[in-house]
């Protein structure tokens, strides 16, 4: 599937359907219950559709076109054509294998073509992915192959640095462990002296 499309979403109705807010709260009644307390004391009363909200919010990608973010381009940008930088993206995702937060920052880099996108849209594109279940390296191509496809530049560098509460909470107990993962595409993947004037740029 092509990365600008929205996944599909889970029908209204038949077996397949998106569960209604009520079972999704009833299914963290049964976490709770699950883990050993109990829903109905007073501390936990509100606790199931305070996830179910939060959830909402976590995973809200799903219902963004990712590509429609950057459809809004610019061309008035004085012949500008070298390295656009936006480093240090801060982001908020959760892993598809435990469904633990993936927490970290993205760098993005593009040579421009002949048009520009407004830099709170990187931020916007970084965000309608990483609101998904992930796993960090099909987080980092689909930022860059969604930028490399809508804007067309001569080049994309994509660079994630993450820490995963899959392991750094439980398992392997690594705390002070950070993946990280690129992706460079056309001038950066082509070129050595692009690729590290992005390195440059983001102080890597």
């Amino acid at each position: 599937m092509p990365p600008n499309q929205k996944l599909p979403m889970l029908v209204t109705d038949g077996p397949g359907r998106r569960p209604t807010q009520a079972e999704a709260e009833e299914a963290v009644r049964t976490l709770i219950r699950w883990a050993g307390d109990d829903p109905t004391r007073e501390g936990l009363l509100e606790t199931p559709s305070r996830v179910a909200r939060a959830y909402g919010e976590w995973f809200s990608g799903y219902d963004q076109d990712a590509g429609a973010v950057l459809r809004r381009t610019f061309a008035e940008v004085g012949g500008y054509d070298e390295i656009v930088v936006l480093k240090a993206i801060a982001f908020s995702s959760h892993c598809e294998h435990h469904m633990a937060p993936i927490t970290g920052f993205v760098h993005i880099g593009y040579l421009p073509r002949r048009r520009v996108v407004g830099i709170s849209k990187l931020a916007r594109l970084v965000h309608a992915f990483a609101r998904r279940l992930q796993v960090q390296e099909r987080l980092t191509a689909e930022i860059a192959d969604t930028l490399q496809e809508v804007l067309q530049p001569r080049g994309v560098a994509v660079m994630v640095e993450a820490t995963h509460g899959c392991m750094t909470t439980r398992g392997v107990d690594a705390r002070e462990a950070t993946m990280v993962t690129s992706r460079m595409l056309g001038a950066f993947r082509e070129n050595p002296a692009t690729r590290r004037e992005f390195f440059a740029a983001i102080g890597k």
